[in-house]
């Protein structure tokens, strides 16, 4: 029984808030000791006990955090795409199986760069005149790879890749197209922030959910674009090379077609810098998604 008018927007709103409360719920679940270490961090007292926690916490994300953030933009990725009624428990646990590897290792090498970033920063805010300076690149580089952080999970989702590839088109992702990038690092902090300060009740229920959609929905509209400019650029492809055998059978001179084409290429090849490298593009989870052509 479908409903109408009012009392269909009420259901349809029940149940979006029983789908985030649930995959978020299984996210929790399936990365407790995270999150209990994270409560053991608001109760540290000195700093050393504080900065032995976290590396605890640095330690345990990959094998929990990791594994089931990849599942939840599984999810995600379903609602993203139209299938709004997929199976929550079947798709959030396969998602989990099926990416829980590369997930895994993507863990310890997001974990290791922050390391390397925190290292880096500690070290260069110390230093004055022209090495204290250095202190901003450093920021810059942990906004992009907070940044390529959520599109690693988006691609994985949604790919079929290997690991340094998907790391590989986060980043670049991430520095093609700054004010996506930028749109979404701001929504995603947004939520943390109001988690974290004002609503608690979102961690457990809502925070990690509305991360995966919004962090899905911009790198979807990414790379519908990105699909528009290469179908576009093969279109342009085959047009040139249907001029070449036209004039081929005309008998006209087919090195001046030659050149035009080649310089077609050439101008179109510069907007398609950014755009997802080596993607083989076969479904990730078996079904319902974009095949190369």
């Amino acid at each position: 029984m479908e409903f109408r008018g009012i009392m269909g927007g009420f259901y349809r709103i029940s149940e979006w808030i029983m789908r985030l409360s649930v995959i978020n719920v299984l996210w929790v679940i399936c990365a407790i000791p995270f999150f209990l270490l994270g409560l053991m961090t608001l109760q540290t007292e000195t700093v050393d006990q504080l900065l032995s926690t976290l590396i605890i916490v640095a330690v345990v994300s990959p094998f929990t955090i990791f594994p089931s953030t990849a599942a939840m933009f599984t999810v995600a990725r379903k609602w993203m795409t139209g299938e709004e009624d997929a199976p929550l428990f079947k798709t959030f646990f396969r998602g989990y199986k099926e990416n829980f590897k590369q997930s895994v290792l993507g863990g310890l090498i997001y974990v290791l760069l922050g390391v390397i970033l925190y290292t880096n920063f500690k070290f260069y805010g110390n230093q004055t005149g022209s090495f204290g300076v250095l202190r901003f690149l450093v920021l810059t580089l942990t906004v992009l790879i907070s940044v390529s952080f959520f599109h690693f999970f988006s691609i994985m989702s949604h790919l079929h890749m290997k690991l340094f590839q998907i790391i590989k088109n986060a980043l670049l992702i991430s520095i093609g197209h700054p004010i996506r990038s930028i749109s979404m690092i701001a929504c995603n902090g947004l939520v943390i922030y109001i988690s974290l300060t004002k609503f608690t009740f979102l961690i457990p229920f809502f925070m990690g959910s509305l991360i995966a959609i919004i962090s899905f929905w911009h790198f979807n509209h990414i790379f519908g674009r990105l699909q528009m400019k290469q179908q576009e650029l093969a279109e342009k492809e085959a047009e040139a090379n249907k001029e070449q055998l036209e004039a081929l059978e005309d008998g006209s001179e087919p090195e001046r077609l030659t050149d035009q084409a080649k310089a077609l290429e050439e101008r179109t090849s510069t907007d398609s810098k950014a755009t997802v490298q080596d993607v083989d593009q076969t479904p990730a989870d078996g079904d319902n998604k974009q095949h190369k052509g």
